[in-house]
C-alpha cells in the first residue's frame, strides 16, 4: 500500500510518535494514507488506542527488525 505521507519517528518515545501523527493527519484529506515508522516497542498498542479513540483507520502495523510500522487511514 502507498502511503499518501510517511513520518518518521525513529528514536522518539511516546508520547511524540501519537502527537505528531495527530498533527500530520490532521493536515491530510479523509481516507489518506499516513505511514508511520517508529522505534518505540509501546506505539504498538498506542497506535492502537489512537485509532479507537480518534475514529481513525488502523489499517496496518508490522515490524521489520527494530522498526514498528503503522499504517493509518484519516476518517
Amino acid at each position: 500500500m502507498n502511503a499518501d505521507k510517511e513520518l518518521d519517528t525513529r528514536g522518539l518515545n511516546c508520547p511524540l510518535p501519537i502527537l505528531k501523527a495527530k498533527k500530520a493527519l490532521a493536515e491530510m484529506e479523509s481516507g489518506q494514507l499516513l505511514k508511520v515508522v517508529a522505534t518505540d516497542p509501546g506505539s504498538m498498542r498506542d497506535f492502537q488506542a489512537f485509532a479507537r479513540q480518534t475514529g481513525n483507520e488502523l489499517v496496518e502495523q508490522s515490524k521489520s527488525g527494530e522498526e514498528f510500522v503503522h499504517l493509518l487511514k484519516r476518517r
